[in-house]
């Protein structure tokens, strides 16, 4: 009688314990990018982006009927290029300084679909890591479960910016997940009641790199506020004998880190690629006289439209930038035809 009590005592101690000696490992794994596309300097409104986070827990096998509680925190640090979390993350253009020094882009990621509440990197930190729960059942041959939570991210309206591809990587120590887990036979395992619990959990671990992405956006070049002055020759009587120099303006804005090229046509009265300048007197008679437009002041690089040969390239700081148009009437062989006012119109063509 006694050996019988003595081992229904045994059979309810292993039965109250109730605790698993098996292990729980958590993975994560999301899209590799989280591109907010094209940004426009000084945009009036914000540019939002989303990805989903899949989180993934798997038991090796206990006994029949048990289950496995997860509370994990899936922490997101600075990025690559940033220094802080708050008041905003920062991506930095894709350039080789010095080109690329300051050039930066903010933006941030959020936990919650209002993009009120940053995503951070530790547990308890300011802003605090995200968390995620799951619990799942274990029959004889393990198992498995899985969540998800999704990253929002925002890049907020009105910055100043520069043309260029912006991007920040998160690896390392800027992905790291640290969950607690609860394993139990034949009973409802309880949840953790955080991810990095000293005891009464049957275990811990944390993983850094535990999966990896790149925030990119792209800000396309742009100019704007273009300002032209016209060229005057000034009068003259009789024949043009020395060269009439002159020159004009070309004012235009574009943002930093903006490639423009600037091209000016023939204009109305050309013959073949002679510029000229024209009057039409009151009997409908029409005369001309040439000239040219140059970008050098010794004006020998003729202004054409042909990009890389014969245009004006120049790059934007964000500030108005005025540029130089020089202009020559050669002398005329004999008198000028008739006495009016001989005038041209060109165009103006800015490519960025």
């Amino acid at each position: 009688m006694r050996a019988w009590l003595s081992a229904g005592l045994v059979l309810a101690a292993l039965l109250g314990s109730g605790v698993a000696r098996a292990d729980t490992t958590c993975t994560a794994s999301a899209p590799t990018t989280l591109p907010f596309g094209t940004i426009t300097n000084g945009a009036s409104g914000v540019t939002d982006a989303s990805m989903t986070i899949t989180i993934t827990c798997s038991t090796a096998a206990l006994s029949l009927l048990a289950t496995a509680s997860v509370r994990m925190c899936i922490g997101l640090g600075t990025g690559s290029t940033g220094a802080t979390l708050l008041p905003a993350r920062s991506m930095a253009i894709n350039a080789t300084p010095p080109q690329g020094n300051g050039d930066t882009l903010a933006y941030q990621l959020y936990s919650n679909s209002n993009r009120t509440t940053p995503w951070g990197l530790a547990p308890a930190g300011n802003p605090a890591a995200v968390v995620a729960d799951l619990t799942y059942p274990v029959p004889l041959l393990g198992g498995s479960g899985s969540t998800t939570v999704t990253l929002y991210g925002r890049i907020p309206a009105a910055q100043t910016l520069s043309a260029g591809t912006f991007s920040s990587s998160y690896a390392g120590a800027n992905v790291v997940l640290q969950y607690a887990y609860n394993e139990r036979l034949a009973l409802s395992s309880p949840t953790p009641a955080t991810c990095n619990a000293a005891s009464g959990v049957t275990g811990t671990k944390s993983a850094s790199n535990a999966f990896t992405f790149t925030t990119s956006a792209t800000v396309l070049p742009q100019c704007s506020t273009y300002v032209t002055t016209d060229m005057d020759f000034g009068s003259n009587a009789g024949a043009i004998t020395a060269n009439l120099d002159r020159t004009s303006t070309i004012g235009l804005t574009c943002i930093n880190r903006t490639a423009y090229s600037i091209g000016l046509d023939n204009g109305q009265n050309a013959l073949g690629n002679v510029r000229r300048m024209r009057f039409t007197a009151p009997d409908s008679s029409v005369y001309y006289i040439p000239y040219e437009l140059y970008r050098d002041p010794a004006r020998s690089q003729r202004w054409g439209t042909t990009i890389n040969t014969d245009t004006l390239a120049g790059t934007g700081n964000g500030a108005a930038q005025t540029l130089t148009v020089y202009g020559r009437a050669p002398p005329t062989a004999g008198a000028i035809p008739a006495q009016g006012s001989y005038n041209d119109v060109i165009t103006v063509t800015i490519t960025y």
